[in-house]
C-alpha cells in the first residue's frame, strides 16, 4: 500500500468529508458544497505534476529523488487535515472569543500536530526526517515556518505553501475550485504557469511572458475574497454561527480540545446539527440562533463603506462601541451587544506591497538570470494600491435597522466627514425597523 493510502484511510482524514472547504458560502452559493477532503486530494495531485515537471527537465541538476517528490506530495496531501469545522471561521471568528489567551492558534499548527498524531495512531512507517519536513512544508507561509533560507534544496518548500511569493498549488486548487463551485469567472490558467516554471538558484521562477497570468492569479484570489468569502450574507451567517458556537461553548466543550489532536479530530461541520436539533435547555439560547440561521432570519445588513485609500495607513479596527458612541437618534439605546462590525481586509496576499514584486522570472530556457519585472514594464492599467479595508455593520434585532444605520453614518462622517455610502441601508427595510420599533414602543 502507498504511504499516501495509509494516510487517507485514517478517520482523521477521513474527517475531512464532514468539513466544506468555503465554511457556510453553501447557503449563499449553492453549489459550494466541497469539502477539505477533495480540496487536499487537489493539492496532493497538483504537488505531483510541479514536481513531476521539475524532475523531467531538472532532475538531474537539482538532484531530485523519489523522497522529494513523495515529501512534497504528502504535505499537498495533509497540508489542511488541522482545519476546524467550517474552516477558517473556526480559527479567524470563534477562537478569538473564547480562547483569547491561545497565542494565534493556526490550522496550519493543528495539522502539524495532527500529522504527528496519525503518524503514532496508526503506525504508519515513515522516515523521521522525512516527517520532519512535511511538517515544515506544511507551515512554510505561516509564522510558524522554521528558517529553512539556506537549506539544499529550499525550493520544494515553495510548492504546497510558498512563503517566499505566495504561488504555489494550494491556491492553484482552491482558486480554480471556488471558482467553478460558485459561478466565478477565473482568468487564471494555472497550467500554463507549471508549464512554464524551472528553479534558478534554489527558488521557483516563471518565464517572463507569463507576468500578466502571475497578476491574474492574485486578482482572481481578491474577486473571491470580495464575491464570495466576504459576501455580506456569508459573514452575517458566520457572525450567527460564531454566537451559536459562543453560547454552547461551555456546555458542547467546543474549544476545550484545541492543542489535542486526539480530540480535535472528532469536531466537524456536523457540530451545527448537533445544536440545531439537541433538547437539552442548555443549548435552547445557541440553537434559536441556529434555527434563524435555517429560516433565513439574519443578521440584518445596514451598510458598509470603503476606507479611502489616503487613510488606509492609519486604519485602526472599528468596534461596535465606536457605533454606539456615535448614535444620536433618540428613544432608541443601542447596545454594542446589538451591533457587529466587520472589518474585510481584501489584498493580492502582501498587504499593501504589489505581491508579484517578489515573483521572479527568466526570459527562456536558454538563461540562467532571474530578474523581477517592474510593474510599469508589464502594463500602466494594473493598480497602484493592493489592499481594501471595507468596514461593514450589521444589527442583530431587525428593529433596530434604522438606528443603527444612522449611527453608523454619523460614525462615518465623524471620521472621514463624508455621509454618501455605495450600498444605502434599503428603505424598505428602514421603513419596517422603524414600524416594528413604533409598534413594540
Amino acid at each position: 500500500m502507498q504511504l499516501s493510502q495509509k494516510f487517507i484511510d485514517t478517520e482523521q482524514f477521513q474527517r475531512l468529508r464532514d468539513v466544506k472547504q468555503l465554511g457556510l458560502c453553501h447557503m449563499v452559493f449553492p453549489g459550494a458544497v466541497h469539502t477539505r477532503f477533495e480540496h487536499s486530494l487537489g493539492v496532493y495531485c497538483l504537488a505531483g505534476q510541479a514536481m513531476g515537471r521539475l524532475q523531467q527537465f531538472q532532475g538531474e541538476e537539482l538532484g531530485i529523488d523519489r523522497n522529494d517528490i513523495q515529501t512534497v506530495k504528502l504535505a499537498g496531501l495533509l497540508h489542511d487535515v488541522g482545519h476546524g469545522p467550517f474552516s477558517h471561521t473556526f480559527e479567524k471568528e470563534f477562537l478569538p472569543k473564547v480562547a483569547p489567551h491561545l497565542p494565534r492558534w493556526t490550522h496550519e499548527q493543528m495539522s502539524q500536530m495532527m500529522v504527528e498524531y496519525i503518524v503514532d495512531e496508526h503506525n504508519i512507517d515513515i522516515d523521521q526526517k522525512n516527517l520532519r519536513k512535511i511538517k515544515d512544508m506544511i507551515v512554510a507561509s505561516s509564522h510558524l515556518a522554521a528558517p529553512i533560507e539556506n537549506h539544499e534544496k529550499r525550493f520544494l518548500y515553495d510548492i504546497v505553501a510558498n512563503g517566499r511569493n505566495g504561488i504555489d498549488v494550494d491556491k492553484f486548487d482552491y482558486i480554480d475550485r471556488d471558482c467553478r463551485a460558485c459561478g466565478i469567472s477565473n482568468s487564471f490558467y494555472f497550467p500554463r504557469l507549471m508549464e512554464n516554471m524551472r528553479v534558478i538558484d534554489n527558488e521557483i521562477c516563471y518565464r517572463a511572458k507569463e507576468n500578466r497570468n502571475v497578476y491574474d492569479l492574485f486578482q482572481t484570489r481578491a474577486n473571491l475574497y470580495r464575491t464570495v468569502y466576504t459576501h455580506a450574507k456569508v459573514k452575517a451567517l458566520e457572525y450567527m454561527l460564531v454566537d451559536a458556537f459562543v453560547l454552547a461553548n461551555d456546555y458542547l466543550r467546543i474549544s476545550d480540545n484545541v492543542l489535542d489532536p486526539q480530540e480535535f479530530w472528532k469536531l466537524d461541520d456536523t457540530i451545527l446539527k448537533t445544536i440545531e436539533t439537541s433538547s437539552d435547555p442548555e443549548l435552547a439560547a445557541a440553537q434559536k440562533i441556529v434555527i434563524r440561521m435555517r429560516r433565513r432570519e439574519l443578521y440584518q445588513y445596514c451598510n458598509e463603506y470603503a476606507v479611502p485609500k489616503e487613510q488606509l495607513e492609519h486604519f485602526k479596527t472599528v468596534r461596535a462601541e465606536d457605533i454606539v458612541c456615535s448614535q444620536v437618534k433618540p428613544g432608541v439605546n443601542l447596545s454594542p451587544d446589538d451591533i457587529v462590525v466587520s472589518n474585510v481586509k481584501i489584498d493580492l496576499t502582501r498587504g499593501k506591497e504589489d505581491p508579484v514584486q517578489r515573483v521572479h522570472f527568466f526570459k527562456d530556457y536558454e538563461s540562467d538570470e532571474k530578474f523581477i519585472i517592474p510593474k510599469e514594464r508589464i502594463s500602466h492599467l494594473l493598480p497602484d494600491c493592493f489592499e481594501d479595508r471595507i468596514v461593514r455593520v450589521y444589527s442583530k434585532k431587525p428593529d433596530l435597522v434604522d438606528a443603527v444605520s444612522e449611527a453608523f453614518e454619523n460614525f462615518q462622517l465623524r471620521m472621514y466627514g463624508i455621509k454618501t455610502q455605495v450600498h444605502g441601508t434599503p428603505n424598505g427595510k428602514r421603513r419596517r425597523s422603524q414600524q416594528r420599533s413604533y409598534t413594540e414602543g
